[in-house]
């Protein structure tokens, strides 16, 4: 089973990482800025060579190293204990008190403005208490934190310097799948390299609706591996396109499924991270989910369109608009609207207090509503897991949890009537498959405790704290108790 990495390469603990990193100096070794010709690679014609891409490109592109002190584990703690001294006679090693070590990690980042404010991933700084910059010039420069997201694995530094090379952000909404790319970095430390592929597909995630984290991601196959985060993935205008962040892999390394973070997300993250040194986000208050097939025969819906309500918080901003559970979000200003986590992407891309026209169908029957975003905080977005926000319910548990529609309890064989929460995909990795749990499952019970919710299955697992929760399970009309260990 495929598991997704951050682009790391850590020299010691600390997550750290590289990106496909350009970087190549003058030929008088100095760091004045290059320009960057407009135009773009023939597409007429097989393309023999991108050197002269990569030759724009790799100037802006830097090496991080990044370094904290951490307490260092004891060999033998237990030494301390007088008792345990006597026992043995006294003739063992005396601890020598707390000791500490240095962690270090390599990553990579991108220049963005000249004077030296540079993007990377977050989890590339993340504790980090000493940041060291290379440029391809060899001079090296301490680094200070900006700002660092997150949510979205962004990060802002900036350098003591001026007159830098820096790579424009393109319009990744403009990106299409089949697009020619180039990853260029320093996968596990062997030095600069540059990779081709193509845009594989957009707006990927790799983490349920609601998980905490906001991605977008391009998918490409252009080769990267560990030691990649935070590097440029640039079209063949030499233009900025992403941020690469993460793999899919089963053994560790590079099978030809990376994902970038889109410039134009890195972009507002980036610039309010400069701005403000934190990142504000929009909020509807509300709970979503995909509409299937089966959902829109349900609602009565002529297409398979839009997400669906589930849940509205009250007193929310959705909430004081008249936003209904049941009503299908269609459009978002005019924009089409089919997918959860590009919904939440894109009012999640909006300042708190912007007003948005939400296009829905209610009852078969088109409404817009103007609604007021509020502002995504921590405790907001806690309220809103808790209170059923989005398919991701049983995240604690490894699992993605949806309702059981009466279509998908007959095609269960469950009898009519039969409610709960219908288990749509579980972690291999997770407690809930160590207990035993699959996909096609209902959750009927969460400690005793009736559910029809992924919101009802997030508030009770919240109640029980980290005590392992009792499930009662409908498997094909048999229902079973079954204990989950979180541990």
């Amino acid at each position: 089973m495929g598991r997704v990495l951050p682009l790391l390469f850590a020299l010691s603990i600390l997550a750290g990482c590289s990106h496909p990193y350009n970087g190549t100096a003058s030929a008088s070794g100095g760091t004045e800025p290059r320009q960057m010709p407009s135009g773009s690679v023939s597409a007429t014609g097989p393309v023999l060579s991108y050197a002269d891409v990569v030759d724009r490109v790799a100037p802006a592109v830097v090496t991080i190293h990044a370094s904290r002190r951490v307490r260092a584990p004891q060999q033998f703690p237990f030494f301390d204990d007088p008792f345990l001294r006597n026992f043995f006679g006294g003739g063992v090693p005396q601890s020598r008190g707390p000791q500490t070590e240095v962690q270090r990690a390599l990553g990579s980042g991108v220049i963005v403005r000249a004077d030296g404010h540079i993007l990377t991933n977050h989890h590339v700084i993340d504790g980090a208490e000493d940041i060291k910059v290379d440029l391809n010039s060899r001079a090296t420069y301490s680094a200070t934190v900006v700002g660092s997201d997150a949510a979205s694995d962004l990060a802002v530094l900036k350098i003591n310097a001026s007159g830098l090379p820096l790579l424009q952000l393109a319009d990744s909404d403009k990106v299409r799948v089949g697009d020619v790319c180039l990853a260029v970095g320093n996968p596990l430390g062997v030095g600069e390299s540059v990779t081709a592929g193509i845009i594989s597909a957009k707006g990927r995630s790799t983490e349920t609706v609601g998980g905490g984290s906001f991605q977008d991601f391009l998918q490409t196959d252009a080769p990267i591996n560990q030691g990649n985060s935070g590097g440029a993935l640039v079209n063949t205008r030499g233009e900025l396109i992403g941020i690469n962040s993460q793999i899919l892999s089963s053994n560790g390394g590079n099978i030809g499924i990376g994902f970038a973070i889109p410039s134009n997300m890195a972009r507002n993250v980036m610039n309010q991270l400069i701005g403000k040194g934190k990142v504000r986000r929009g909020m509807l208050g509300i709970g979503i989910q995909q509409v299937t097939s089966d959902i829109a025969a349900g609602l009565g819906l002529k297409q398979v369109r839009g997400v669906l309500v589930n849940t509205v918080n009250a007193g929310g901003p959705a909430d004081q608009a008249g936003v209904k559970t049941g009503d299908v979000i269609v459009q978002v200003n005019g924009k089409d609207v089919n997918d959860s986590n590009n919904l939440r992407n894109e009012i999640a891309g909006m300042q708190p207090g912007t007003v948005v026209t939400l296009s829905v169908v209610r009852d078969g029957k088109p409404l817009e509503l103007r609604v007021k975003l509020g502002e995504l905080t921590p405790e907001s977005a806690r309220a809103n897991q808790q209170s059923g926000g989005g398919e991701d319910g049983g995240a604690k548990l490894g699992i993605t949890v949806s309702p059981l529609t009466p279509s998908r309890a007959a095609q269960l064989g469950l009898r009519r009537g039969t409610q709960g929460v219908l288990i749509e995909q579980v972690d291999p990795d997770g407690p809930a498959a160590q207990a035993g749990i699959q996909a096609g499952d209902v959750i009927q019970e969460v400690n005793r405790q009736a559910v029809r919710t992924p919101g009802d299955v997030a508030a009770a697992l919240a109640k029980s704290g980290s005590r392992p929760p009792v499930l009662l399970i409908n498997r094909g009309g048999q229902a079973i108790f079954v204990p989950v260990p979180l541990q």
